[in-house]
């Protein structure tokens, strides 16, 4: 009885040493994919959560042809003849256009409806403050095809972009600026972190979800690359206080979703001796999404906020109300450049 065990114990260690020998020799396993962010373990109902997809153009891949004002106001110092090449050539020549291209990346953008909590806030006094805060709930994703321009030489030896060519990479960061503009009155709300109000929000939101990051701390996350099978994406919360009561139609501004830019010198600005980059201005591409509540002062209700620019039969009130939020036609959204 004793030898028959240790026999079959003898063959057991052979099988696993057989298989350990198999493994060696096959090497290191491949790298397994990363898993998929936290989601929420409770499904959200159809159309709770609105989608906002990427718009990359080509166009925003590069900008120009521009001059180089700084090289252009030492004319005097850069401008020569040359005896054995053409005058286009010259670095002088080179600088009254040129072309600057860049990679641009896009994240996708969905939200959940605008809403309201009433929390009590610490205040420098030391005293609370019960306060009624506007909050939006968000989830970023990155889904690559970044629009990367491909150059291509002709039989001449110059270079052109005709083209760009998609690029994945693993992950991108999310810096993002969430602005709450008001179209009747001059004002204008930047996003505040009210810690006061994370725990109420949470437990209403995704009580059993990931945690919802604010605008610092969604800064230092990876957001992975998502594909069909993985939803990687990452869930943010933006808070705003103090928001005037009359508002009916605004919208929030996001920056951070593309590093699309544009820039403009104007001309005559920028003096010999100046710093560089005086005189030019800069605009980043921004996602606006529209909103609009008739309700009134007294008792301000979440259920009141629409998404979107109101709709009316009367084409004169149309265009009224689609002035009121600058635009000639009915947009819910847009991309900007501000």
């Amino acid at each position: 009885m004793l030898q028959r065990r240790l026999t079959a114990l003898f063959g057991c260690l052979a099988a696993a040493l057989a298989g350990s020998l198999v493994w060696l020799a096959a090497g290191p396993l491949p790298a397994q994919a990363p898993e998929a962010a936290p989601q929420p373990t409770r499904p959200l109902a159809p159309g709770v959560l609105t989608v906002i997809s990427p718009e990359p153009k080509q166009g925003e891949t590069f900008t120009g042809p521009l001059p180089i004002v700084e090289l252009l106001a030492r004319r005097s110092e850069l401008e020569w003849t040359p005896n054995f090449y053409p005058q286009t050539q010259t670095l002088l020549e080179k600088a009254k256009s040129v072309t600057f291209r860049r990679e641009i990346w896009n994240l996708e953008f969905s939200f959940k409806p605008l809403r309201m909590v009433e929390v009590d806030v610490p205040q420098p006094t030391g005293r609370m403050q019960r306060k009624l805060i506007w909050y939006m709930v968000y989830r970023v994703r990155y889904l690559g095809y970044e629009l990367n321009p491909k150059p291509e030489q002709d039989q001449w030896g110059n270079v052109t972009f005709p083209s760009t060519q998609p690029v994945n990479r693993q992950s991108r960061r999310f810096f993002p600026s969430f602005e709450l503009v008001s179209h009747e009155f001059n004002k204008s709300y930047l996003d505040r972190i009210i810690p006061a109000a994370l725990g109420p929000i949470q437990r209403r939101e995704m009580p059993d979800g990931p945690r919802l990051l604010n605008t610092v701390e969604i800064t230092s996350v990876d957001i992975p690359l998502s594909d069909n099978r993985f939803d990687r994406g990452v869930w943010g919360l933006v808070t705003w206080e103090d928001v005037d009561p009359r508002i009916d139609y605004f919208s929030i501004f996001i920056q951070g979703l593309t590093n699309a830019f544009q820039f403009e010198d104007v001309a005559g600005v920028y003096k010999l001796g100046d710093p560089p980059g005086t005189g030019r201005t800069f605009t980043s591409k921004h996602l606006q999404l529209n909103f609009w509540r008739p309700g009134d002062t007294k008792f301000e209700d979440e259920k009141e906020i629409r998404f979107g620019v109101p709709v009316d039969n009367d084409p004169a009130e149309q265009q009224r109300l689609n002035s009121i939020f600058g635009l000639p036609e009915r947009l819910d959204y847009l991309w900007v450049f501000r």
